[in-house]
């Protein structure tokens, strides 16, 4: 991508790298045929790493081929047979084994043929079964599956509102609050309201995206908090002092598409006081590329890792500015986004292999030749390519 904006040579771009690179690359090494589902923790040429199974990563990429599968502009790709039968596979290994019958929670961390490992505190690897199914509904017109989308998005809020069954993080001393639940219910919701209509959509959308506004966002700092107290205040501990830039950017897009399919301009303005704010607090001048984490004031970050680069906040970046400048024309955010842009596709892309590291020092060198592991697979990268290329289309 050059500074002169070519949005046919750009959506084209998006485009190969989706269909020709990403989703190709996962299906010739992920899909696990004798077992069902997807095996994600992958070397860079594609040989597994580890055979165990994260299951909010089957659902991820269950919904990646199903949204393709549905997608029109996919409508005439010659793999769509191969994406549903895939999606369904996928997430029969899901019902088979990602559910546990004490509590109908779902677990995160099964080994290959699906025995459990680990079920976390958090409830997201339902929030995905949840998009995933819903597009399968929508896909193949069978009830199961809708029904099975709905419930699982039950169990995620229901679970996130009031944890059962498991130690709580913090104890009474000092309540906080994650800025997590209320930016996946919006995403959550959204998808079920496009894949099986869901009723409640709009109300749950609604009321998270107020409480981002009313307790996440401080205008008189231009900053999205990632945790706040109880009441919505700032911890003056590490904790409470930590933000994630590319996770309130993620949160801005989701934002900026519900005000744009909704031709609601104060959800779209929230949005790009989202994206400029931690713009301002993440990308690193120094360097190029976003920081992981950064602080809300001149004290250090605690973790170690913090002045890091992560594949997902550049994938959600480049997304928020396309969708900002298609939203505004203002050429800041065209700037913006092929500044992130360019530095992702340097940095980050193998062109060798295929696909995209995940880590990366502050300096943009490969700090882990894995191209997936528990946390990273398909879907931050390959929505990423989509959602531009279909921002793109519409421009």
């Amino acid at each position: 991508m050059h500074n002169k904006f070519d949005k046919s040579k750009l959506q084209e771009f998006y485009r190969s790298g989706l269909l020709d690179d990403v989703v190709p690359f996962w299906l010739r090494h992920g899909v696990d045929h004798e077992h069902g589902g997807l095996i994600s923790s992958l070397t860079r040429s594609g040989e597994i790493a580890d055979s165990d199974k994260s299951v909010w990563i089957q659902g991820r990429f269950a919904w990646l081929l199903g949204e393709l599968y549905n997608h029109p502009l996919c409508q005439s790709n010659p793999d769509r047979s191969l994406w549903l039968e895939t999606a369904e596979k996928t997430l029969s290994f899901v019902k088979k084994h990602a559910f546990d019958d004490t509590d109908g929670r779902m677990w995160f961390h099964l080994t290959r043929d699906g025995q459990p490992i680990r079920k976390r505190r958090y409830a997201y690897s339902e929030s995905f079964a949840a998009i995933a199914f819903g597009e399968l509904a929508l896909a193949t017109q069978k009830q199961e599956y809708a029904d099975l989308a709905e419930q699982c998005f039950q169990r995620f809020v229901s679970h996130s509102l009031d944890p059962q069954g498991v130690e709580p993080k913090f104890t009474e001393v000092r309540p906080c609050k994650s800025i997590g639940f209320p930016m996946i219910t919006i995403n959550t919701a959204s998808e079920l309201r496009q894949s099986i209509g869901l009723e409640s959509a709009d109300q749950w959308i609604d009321d998270s995206i107020r409480s981002i506004q009313n307790d996440f966002m401080k205008p008189e700092i231009e900053c999205v908090m990632e945790t706040v107290t109880a009441d919505g205040e700032i911890s003056d501990h590490f904790d409470g002092r930590t933000l994630n830039p590319g996770h309130a950017i993620e949160g801005a897009w989701f934002i900026m598409a519900e005000g744009k399919k909704r031709a609601n301009q104060d959800m779209i303005e929230t949005g790009l006081r989202m994206l400029d704010w931690m713009w301002n607090r993440g990308w690193d001048e120094e360097y190029g590329g976003l920081l992981y984490f950064t602080s809300v004031n001149d004290l250090p970050v605690q973790e170690y890792w913090h002045d890091m680069k992560f594949w997902w906040p550049h994938n959600e970046a480049v997304i928020a500015t396309l969708l900002a400048y298609e939203l505004t024309g203002n050429e800041k955010y065209l700037q913006w986004h092929q500044q992130v842009h360019q530095w992702s596709h340097k940095h980050f892309a193998d062109l060798e292999n295929g696909e995209w590291y995940g880590y990366l020092h502050r300096d943009g060198r490969i700090s882990s030749p894995l191209k997936g592991n528990l946390w990273k697979g398909p879907f931050h990268l390959p929505r990423m390519q989509l959602q531009c290329w279909e921002i793109l289309n519409r421009m």
